[in-house]
């Protein structure tokens, strides 16, 4: 285990133990385990939890005087818990044992990256100085997506005796994970039933609210050496307590091997059976190891990215929290990107658009996965199209947050804790969400050439985006364009205009670009379908010529805003009062929830130029420099160079970063730009979960957008690569601080393209297969094939050295 595939913590600090167990996280894409400390159940500094994807519930809560409804990734029973106590044998029976008791000498946590593996040591010692040491292993397996298991070794010091050891399956677990959702209803587990198999392996079976999905779990507990123990059955669960004889040279072990299975599964069948059977019936845990440690060794291979230094472990992290949340068990469950992985219960588990930072990466390395999530959105595709019918409108209207139906799951009141007061919720209004689902169907199409699905599902989500906001468009006579009103833009924060009535601004820039873009799309699609299938979708989405004409004329029409030479966030944002940057850091230091304080003081962040979060820029992040100076032209607007860094320059000086993708914008935008300070936010976006930069709330769940996102920012966007149907195309933007790495990708059929960047130099080698050769454009437009079996390298202008 090398340094860069180790992520250690030497010492217990109750304070960030959250944070820990966050990025502790085990999972297989199916479901994962945090990196709890197994000696305890949830409390002020612990909070275990098992999540599995897909799994929702729905309740109802009454909050300030309103009945609110929210759908919550349900925390699964506890099957991990594990409590001892020593029993000398010439003293009273010690007390129970954890991190938290003052004889805790010595704590280290160590998660292998290249494996998969969390390790625990603890060393706990008495004022006679005997000593007990305690070591856990945990994997969740990644090729069998139902198993996971946890090893305890004891050793004691000085003294013989017997260690006490229950091993527990807790179902009395509750969603209380976030301190701001505890005032809602957290109950979603009912029904338990529990008990033992003859062969000891225990098991709880209960199912959630609403749906009912029916959840069963399975543990088979081995001890060495071998004890029968005592089983009791408990209301809600299992506790099964072993005393194990301890010595000089006498050590003693713990295995619990656990096995999930619920009515979500594919084929259907009893879930309790199946579990029951797969506990029973799974290898001891050496042969576990080894076949968990060859299909992690299967997707690196896959994966891979070699960065060296500090900032390369950093990003093989974040890697291998995207690989845990969505790997290839995840292409076969419907589930969608949540946007805080299966590490935590923020933002209640649902997915949001942040699958617009995680399908990139998917797509280079993992297609078949990229596929699976975005079918996701088409089996969701019913429920937006009567979301879009419901306001009016034609096509479909996809939500802001999604979880199990599509249905729209953006709570109506949110909480300022500064204040104490609930506030209307309004980012259901972020109709932009579509723009980015269409925007993933064609740029996974794009890099996978899979026509197939583009002409099939993908057609069936573009158009029918394109139809909403071809159907949003209004026409003002005094601008002679078209306005899209009443929306909320990436920002978040502007919600509405100065002493408005009604919710929403005009012609978000972002949301309007884009959604030209979308119907650009659209049309092009049309063109290329094959002639049946183009007229099936014609008659039914009834795209007739009119229609056609109007998608063209909006996509050439739609109203973008500009203020002092550069594009205005949204109509009337250049009249918006300037804040006091300086006085509001320095009198609270931290502004990142910029909205929360001035509400607190009374005020809205509606009446000032300040944005939460890159908006306007998102365009950056979306397209290259000669694609926006196109969709710009489309719509009768030049931008060129000197305008889009005016435009950057000024929000940029106008954004409290209060969201981890913030960052990783700003570093991607202006590392695009060759800006000088590219690397501040790169680093800012890279440390953002493992710094915890927002105060708690990666302890809440991991930021899966940003971290995809990092490792894309090294992938694509310096290297400035793109995967087409002409194969790749590269424009390297050097930044300093990455000055050599390589990684695999898919291109054009062949799987294993290895891309090399140095100072000054590409090398791309394409692996032995029976395909034609890789096209690739470097810049200037000059154009290369790489053979397969063929390594060739390419000298960059302006290189780093």
């Amino acid at each position: 285990m090398t340094p860069a595939a180790t992520w250690r913590y030497d010492a217990y600090d109750p304070a960030r133990e959250r944070l820990v167990e966050a990025l502790c996280t085990l999972g297989n894409g199916r479901f994962a385990v945090r990196g709890s400390t197994p000696e305890c159940a949830a409390d002020s500094v612990h909070y275990p939890g098992t999540y599995l994807a897909g799994c929702y519930d729905r309740r109802t809560s009454y909050i300030a005087g309103e009945r609110v409804g929210n759908e919550d990734l349900v925390n699964l029973p506890n099957w991990t818990l594990l409590r001892y106590r020593c029993l000398p044998d010439d003293r009273p029976p010690g007390e129970r044992l954890g991190p938290d008791s003052d004889r805790l000498r010595h704590y280290d946590v160590r998660l292998d990256l290249d494996r998969g593996v969390l390790t625990r040591h603890l060393f706990f010692q008495d004022a006679e100085g005997r000593g007990l040491r305690v070591s856990h292993l945990r994997i969740v397996h990644m090729g069998d997506p139902g198993i996971a298991a946890q090893l305890t070794t004891f050793h004691a010091y000085g003294w013989t005796g017997t260690v006490e050891v229950e091993s527990v399956l807790d179902g009395a677990v509750v969603n209380a994970g976030v301190e701001r959702y505890r005032n809602l209803e957290g109950r979603h587990l009912t029904g338990h039933r529990s008990g033992f198999e003859p062969d000891g392996v225990a098991f709880l079976s209960c199912r959630t609210s609403d749906p009912g999905h029916l959840l069963a779990m399975a543990v088979r507990t081995v001890t060495s050496p071998r004890h029968g123990g005592r089983s009791v059955t408990t209301p809600t669960g299992t506790v099964q307590t072993y005393r194990l004889p301890l010595g000089r040279s006498r050590s003693a072990t713990v295995v619990k091997t656990m096995a999930l299975h619920t009515s979500l599964d594919r084929p259907s069948g009893s879930p309790l059976v199946a579990a029951v059977e797969a506990a029973a019936r799974a290898p001891e845990l050496p042969a576990l190891l080894a076949t968990h440690h060859a299909a992690w060794q299967r997707l690196w291979a896959e994966g891979e990215l070699h960065v060296p230094g500090e900032a390369g472990r950093v990003l093989r992290l974040h890697l291998f929290h995207l690989l845990q949340t969505v790997s290839p068990h995840t292409a076969e469950l419907d589930v969608g990107v949540p946007a805080r992985g299966l590490h935590g219960e923020a933002y209640r588990g649902h997915v949001f658009w942040d699958e617009l930072f995680v399908l990139p990466y998917l797509d280079l390395h993992f297609p078949e996965v990229a596929r699976g999530l975005l079918m996701y959105r088409h089996r969701r595709l019913p429920a937006a199209r009567e979301a879009a019918r419901r306001t009016g409108r034609k096509g479909a209207m996809y939500p802001w947050q999604s979880g199990s139906s599509g249905d729209e799951e953006t709570q109506e009141l949110h909480l300022n804790p500064r204040s104490g007061r609930w506030l209307p919720d309004r980012s259901r209004l972020q109709r932009h969400v579509g723009s980015a689902v269409a925007y993933n169907v064609w740029k996974y199409a794009q890099a996978t050439g899979d026509r197939g699905f583009l002409h099939a599902e993908g057609a069936e989500i573009l158009l029918e985006i394109a139809r909403y906001w071809a159907s949003s468009a209004e026409f003002d006579p005094s601008l002679g364009r078209y306005r899209i009103r009443g929306v909320v833009g990436p920002d978040e924060y502007h919600d509405a205009y100065p002493g408005a009535t009604e919710p929403g601004i005009d012609d978000n820039a972002y949301t309007n670009v884009t959604a030209a873009w979308v119907l650009a799309r659209g049309l092009d699609l049309l063109d290329e379908l094959p002639a049946a299938r183009r007229d099936e979708l014609r008659e039914r989405l009834a795209l007739d010529d009119t229609a056609l004409a109007h998608w063209a004329e909006v996509s050439h029409r739609l109203h973008v805003p500009f203020h002092r030479g550069v594009v205005s966030q949204f109509e009337g944002y250049g009249e918006l009062a300037e804040l006091d940057w300086a006085a509001y850091r320095a009198r609270y230091g931290d502004i990142r929830r910029l909205d929360r304080i001035l509400e607190a003081e009374g005020d809205t962040v509606n009446r000032y130029q300040a944005s939460k979060q890159a908006d306007t820029l998102m365009l950056g992040y979306l397209f290259r420099a000669e694609e926006l100076s196109g969709l710009f032209a489309r719509l009768g607007y030049r931008m060129d160079d000197e305008t889009w860094r005016d435009t950057v320059h000024h929000h940029l000086g106008r954004t409290s970063h209060g969201s981890t993708l913030s960052s990783l914008v700003h570093g991607w935008v202006l590392a695009r730009l060759k800006g000088p300070d590219a690397w501040r936010y790169c680093e800012e976006a890279l440390m953002a979960d493992v710094a915890d930069v927002q105060g708690g709330t990666t302890g809440e769940g991991i930021h899966l957008g940003a971290m995809a996102g990092t490792v894309d920012l090294v992938e694509r966007g310096i290297t400035g690569l793109e995967a087409g149907p002409d194969g790749l195309h590269v424009a390297p933007v050097p930044l300093r601080e990455f000055p050599r790495f390589a990684f695999t990708l898919c291109c054009g059929g062949h799987r294993g393209v290895r891309l090399r960047m140095l100072p000054g130099r590409l090398g791309i080698r394409v692996p032995p297969a029976p395909l034609g050769p890789l096209g690739v454009t470097l810049p200037a437009r000059r154009r290369c094939t790489v053979a397969p079996g063929e390594e060739r390298w390419f000298r960059l202008r302006g290189g780093t050295s």
